[in-house]
């Protein structure tokens, strides 16, 4: 039986396991990323290792998340990231160098190589052939330690492209209609591997962008073959030595199989609020929009921008809409800058904001109030933008110019513009001197709002503790702990940071944690979609929060929780999620004995007077309900939880 291009890879880095859908994995991790929204608690976390040096073979640390200097915290921040870098052999790429994702495609990622960072779009990588991975900033922090990277076997999905793309469609539309087809949830516990005669046609920008929005999808990750395609761009960045062959075998056995023609594909859009809410443009076309928006780690290429410059060129952006244009690394900037592209933008009357990731992460640029926003990045969930009650569609970059030039939604293949043919560059403009090299023996510096990572005590046998908190489906990471201008400062220091937990569903809640020392949370389907962002289990494990249980969770925020000695635990019976208001108590015996003997665990639901009891529940606090859970561990993960969390766990190896 041949293998896939994810199973060769996979494969030549198995430090444990077996290459069989559901089974545990040790994978050795050749390169790290991190950026700064969860570095700086990643690199706290290696320091607490005591390691003289990062163990791989690369590892990078990007600031572009959070580039706003509004005080001292952030500047502080930033200037910890490079000295502590300096100090353990880490690449330190400064601020306006770009975001994170598009600089690794073009000057450090390689085909057949492994990937980890601590932001959930490292997929984009795969775009060349990688396989990256999002993980929370503690799993990156031990692969800079040398230690594998522990994850179950995805099974492996085949998306087989014919055809190519009509002018004006693009590989954004390609993505959107995998959304459309597999929801937000349909990537869970699979790689999404994309093969067929389509894929020769897609530049390594367009590969990058259908990986790395991939990650709406809840997959481990997406891929692409390593072809001549590959090669050339790779050539082009001065790193042909860097190029592999990797194609998968024609025997190669897929999990599932899907085909898109992409002659047969049209602009499409992601409305409000969830990615896979996807329609056709042609059918959205009447929706006035306040504000347009290109850029992201998803839609800010060379590629990306020299398009948007074909539409714009000569016209002017109408007068209700605001455009903001961000490329997204330096080199890109510094491209469109000498061969005229950027003057056309400009000149078109669009704002040219800083490579960094800015608007995609409500950083700036937040709509009006009921505004509508058009975006090419990659997430549109309720608040995001900044702004509550704003609508924000995403769509290509071919679409999102069109809006800006006509001020409502539309179709870019109705303006009749020219076809634009983009011609990949023979020589991309190399200048790596924004990124910095290590220093040994440089001193870390630390402002007084870097505080070091809490750690939580080992699992007690027995835990009780009021219901704080019940939540719908599809939860995201950012209703769990929100980003922005306000709290991303305050990421080094959990005990401020965690004051905004779910601030945006109830404001009261990090109060009442405190005040209750701790508790539970109950969730839907789908918990914890979204960013990576490892702030989301450890501020709620700073206020006490035992265990999440929900009827499924997605993969990263799973980890994370783990990581951070927080039970995910499932309901048996998911009917029982009606039957658990938010305010009941809840008494769970027995746990650690319970995870060791690999059994499910019991917890008895009491319910206070004039509370929604559950069936035959009784009211005044006596034992309501007995429910009964379950949990997908490994025996690894069993060991850390029982320990209380990752920290622990590795300081006793």
């Amino acid at each position: 039986m041949g293998l896939t291009v994810a199973e060769k890879i996979i494969s030549r880095h198995l430090a444990g396991g077996e290459l069989k859908r559901g089974s545990p994995l040790a994978v050795r991790i050749d390169q790290t990323l991190t950026q700064d929204a969860t570095g700086t608690m990643a690199y706290l976390q290696f320091e607490a290792m005591g390691l003289p040096r990062v163990r791989t073979e690369l590892s990078v640390s990007y600031v572009d998340h959070n580039t706003l200097q509004n005080d001292f915290m952030n500047m502080d921040d930033h200037r910890y990231l490079q000295t502590v870098a300096a100090r353990y052999g880490v690449k330190f790429s400064r601020a306006g160098n770009g975001i994170c994702h598009q600089v690794h495609l073009e000057r450090f990622g390689k085909p057949g190589t492994t990937l980890l960072g601590s932001d959930s779009h490292t997929p984009t990588g795969g775009g060349i052939g990688q396989i990256a991975i999002g993980a929370g900033g503690l799993d990156v922090a031990c692969a800079m330690a040398g230690q594998p990277f522990h994850l179950t076997m995805p099974g492996i999905v085949k998306v087989h492209l014919t055809g190519s793309l009509n002018a004006f469609v693009s590989a954004k539309d390609i993505i959107l209609e995998v959304l459309r087809r597999l929801t937000v949830k349909g990537g869970a516990g699979k790689i999404i591997e994309y093969a067929g005669p389509g894929v020769s046609t897609l530049s390594i920008p367009e590969r990058a962008t259908i990986a790395n929005m991939g990650a709406e999808l809840g997959a481990t990750t997406s891929v692409f073959p390593s072809d001549t395609v590959t090669r050339a761009f790779l050539q082009a960045q001065d790193r042909a030595a860097d190029w592999q062959e990797i194609s998968a075998d024609p025997d190669a056995v897929y999990a599932e199989e899907m085909t898109i023609d992409l002659a047969a594909l049209e602009p499409l859009a992601a409305c409000p609020h969830m990615p896979d809410i996807v329609k056709k443009v042609a059918e959205i076309k009447d929706l006035r929009v306040d504000q347009v928006l290109i850029g992201s780690c998803t839609n800010s290429s060379y590629k990306d921008l020299l398009t948007v410059a074909h539409l714009l060129q000569g016209r002017k952006v109408h007068p209700a809409v605001s455009l903001g244009v961000a490329p997204g690394s330096r080199q890109v900037l510094a491209m469109i800058a000498r061969n005229g592209a950027l003057a056309a933008i400009a000149a078109a009357g669009a704002r040219i904001l800083e490579s960094a990731c800015g608007f995609c992460i409500g950083m700036g640029q937040a709509p009006g109030s009921g505004g509508v926003s058009v975006r090419t990045n990659n997430r549109n969930f309720k608040g995001r933008s900044g702004t509550k009650d704003a609508g924000i569609y995403l769509v290509s970059p071919e679409t999102a110019a069109a809006t800006a030039l006509t001020g409502y939604l539309t179709d870019p293949r109705a303006l009749n513009i020219p076809p634009f043919k983009f011609a990949p560059p023979e020589q991309y403009l190399i200048d790596d001197s924004m990124v910095l090299e290590p220093a040994p023996g440089t001193e870390i510096i630390r402002g007084p709002n870097i505080k070091p990572c809490p750690r939580r005590g080992p699992l007690t046998a027995d835990l009780a503790g009021e219901v704080l908190l019940k939540t719908g489906d599809n939860i995201t990471t950012d209703d769990i702990m929100p980003a922005g201008s306000k709290v991303l400062p305050l990421r080094s220091n959990v005990p401020a940071i965690a004051n905004f937990v779910f601030a945006g569903l109830d404001p009261s809640f990090a109060g009442r944690a405190l005040e209750k020392k701790g508790g539970f949370i109950i969730g839907g389907e789908n918990y914890g979609q979204g960013s990576s962002r490892e702030h989301a289990a450890l501020a709620p494990m700073y206020l006490g929060i035992r265990a999440v249980i929900a009827k499924s969770f997605a993969r990263i925020h799973k980890a994370n929780l783990i990581n951070f000695g927080i039970l995910p635990l499932t309901f048996v019976n998911p009917a029982d999620y009606a039957g658990i208001p938010q305010g009941a108590e809840l008494k769970i015996a027995n746990i650690t004995a319970a995870l060791k003997a690999k059994k499910n665990i019991f917890a008895d639901i009491a319910v206070s007077s004039g509370g929604a009891a559950p069936s035959g529940a009784a009211q005044g606090q006596t034992p309501a309900a007995r429910l009964e859970l379950t949990y997908d561990l490994s025996d690894r993960d069993r060991e850390i939880l029982i320990v209380g969390g990752m920290l622990n766990y590795v300081s006793q190896i």
